[in-house]
């Protein structure tokens, strides 16, 4: 599976990393891909800790288990690096990408001697700036896609609005604000 991009999503619950994940496999599906995307969790409920699984390939997939190894590492909320290691099985030439608004520099001093490239987004600024409200799953997912390159920024954007229409058909305030979201993260992963 060399040609196969495993990203692992780390969040807490209600905060759309299992959703990022779904939609991202969502897409890439729509272009084409082969495609995973699962959660894993314990018990449900708000604010525990999940993580959420990508697998993304021009060939058929044939793995059917977690992710130990990613590509790249989402972590949508920083206090997750208190106690869990999200850069475990990553690769070197890999990335983590951080919602922060610290800099990558602050973060890599949390991430265990991880020398492979750290990303941050400040996703909650962003999000509050084009929806009103804290909900970083969509400027992640915008910020993951610049960073993993799986696709293209038109072509993803093209695929999240026609994702959106279809979900928010009645509410289209949402789909602006949740595309402009992606609009302004796609360019401010640093």
């Amino acid at each position: 599976m060399k040609d196969t991009v495993e990203i692992r999503w780390h969040g807490r619950g209600g905060q759309g990393a299992k959703t990022a994940a779904l939609l991202l496999a969502d897409v890439a599906f729509k272009t084409g891909k082969y495609v995973q995307g699962f959660p894993e969790y314990g018990p449900e409920r708000m604010g525990a800790p999940i993580t959420a699984y990508n697998r993304i390939s021009s060939n058929s997939i044939t793995v059917h288990s977690n992710i130990y190894e990613p590509d790249y590492v989402v972590v949508v909320d920083e206090s997750l690096l208190e106690s869990i290691d999200v850069t475990k099985g990553l690769n070197p030439d890999g990335a983590v990408i951080v919602n922060s608004a610290r800099s990558k520099d602050e973060i890599r001093a949390e991430l265990n001697g991880y020398k492979g490239a750290v990303y941050t987004i400040d996703a909650k600024e962003i999000s509050i700036k084009a929806l009103g409200k804290n909900y970083p799953n969509s400027p992640m997912l915008a910020a993951t896609l610049a960073v993993s390159k799986v696709m293209g920024k038109e072509e993803f954007l093209t695929e999240m609005r026609a994702s959106f229409q279809h979900k928010f058909a009645k509410k289209p305030e949402v789909i602006d604000g949740n595309m402009m979201a992606l609009e302004l993260a796609f360019d401010h992963a640093k």
